[in-house]
């Protein structure tokens, strides 16, 4: 035990080196929110196009072209690696940008949007077409409809794939360091390279993962159970 206390001390009290952990996770939520927020933006948009190329008439030139864009965004996105992605958007695309966190955050966020827009894209095509010819009876446009009573249907029932989308995004960001960025990971094994131990920095990192894990899935848990209780009032 008198061990392991001086491995705390060196590992974490010594010249501040806790502050690599409390900085790197500011820099991982920072880039899973911002990139979350981007993904369900861009996959919003590729799944109603999508859709709407299924379900309207797709002789249209303008919809054609758009669905087709979308397939191939969706194709070269999911059938690359993330890592490939990163270090593209970072040494070519985005190479004039200084910040390593915008980068980061436009790279996971164009990669989530793919996954994205294919969790909306069933939600979507899982909603009954007659809720869809219930609302262009009413007089409202394609888009109106899926505002108003689409969407709201089909994000209930893609819940709980979007917070695996969640997750998966948090642990992801684990990769930043690949480019320099000195999210959680990287800051446990900065913390590993200059005490020369392993096991408390990268535990610690593992523990703080898992927790962010849990309080995720219980936020949705508690989304799920009032989204319920409003669809019995």
């Amino acid at each position: 035990m008198e061990g392991l206390k001086k491995k705390f001390i060196q590992d974490f009290i010594v010249n501040n080196r806790w502050q690599y952990i409390t900085d790197g996770l500011k820099i991982t939520l920072s880039v899973t929110i911002f990139s979350l927020i981007i993904g369900v933006l861009i996959g919003m948009l590729v799944a109603i196009i999508r859709c709407a190329h299924d379900q309207q008439n797709k002789n249209k030139l303008w919809l054609k072209i758009a669905n087709t864009i979308c397939q191939l965004y969706i194709t070269i996105i999911r059938g690359t690696p993330i890592l490939v992605q990163l270090l593209i958007m970072y040494f070519i695309i985005l190479a004039s940008f200084r910040s390593k966190t915008i980068v980061a955050i436009f790279t996971f966020g164009i990669n989530s949007g793919a996954y994205v827009a294919e969790i909306f894209r069933g939600g979507i095509m899982s909603i009954d077409k007659g809720q869809m010819e219930a609302g262009r009876s009413l007089g409202l446009n394609y888009i109106a409809t899926m505002k108003n009573i689409i969407l709201p249907q089909a994000f209930k029932n893609v819940l709980p794939a979007l917070a695996n989308e969640l997750i998966a995004l948090l642990k992801e960001t684990s990769i930043c360091g690949y480019i320099g960025l000195n999210e959680l990971t990287r800051g446990g094994d900065i913390i590993r390279g200059a005490t020369f131990d392993a096991f408390l920095p990268l535990f610690a990192v593992a523990i703080i993962y898992l927790i962010l894990v849990l309080i995720i899935s219980s936020f949705i848990k508690i989304l799920e159970r009032r989204l319920r209780t409003n669809d019995y009032n």
